[in-house]
């Protein structure tokens, strides 16, 4: 299948990578169906894409590249929603937003985006007791 994205035109994707959240994402409800690119070879940095919208695509990263100490605990509920059976097959990333500079950059801890890689289902989940803001700035030097 042949896409349109926002940062690299056309691109052809197998269905097999497409990422299904049902219920969308907050801010977003109607744009369910997702693919993950890389924004360029070098970049830890990826594209959460939307099939729906080219214009829509959402700047992504593991956190773990940048917060060593990143951690919470997933709710059961989103467990059974995502029917996850393998923490292996777990895949967390976060919303960036991109600065003039990557020191300016900043990641959304608050609201983490957990991928079943094994069924391709997703959330956003919103971490309510958290300590977490939505705009931590990139800790670039433990990334090196």
């Amino acid at each position: 299948m042949i896409i349109q994205t926002k940062y690299h035109g056309e691109v052809k994707i197998k269905e097999e990578q497409m990422i299904n959240f049902s219920n969308g994402i907050p801010g977003f409800l109607d744009q369910k169906q997702f693919v993950i690119l890389p924004l360029s070879e070098e970049s830890p940095f990826l594209v959460l894409q939307s099939l729906k919208n080219a214009e829509l695509g959402f700047i992504v990263s593991s956190p773990f590249l940048f917060f060593n100490q990143y951690e919470f605990d997933l709710d059961e509920t989103v467990v059974e929603i995502l029917e996850v059976e393998d923490a292996n097959d777990v895949e967390v990333m976060v919303i960036l937003t991109m600065e003039s500079s990557i020191e300016k950059t900043t990641a959304n801890l608050r609201a983490p985006i957990i991928v079943n890689r094994k069924n391709m289902k997703a959330k956003q989940v919103i971490l309510h007791d958290s300590a977490y803001h939505t705009k931590h700035l990139l800790e670039v030097a433990s990334s090196c």
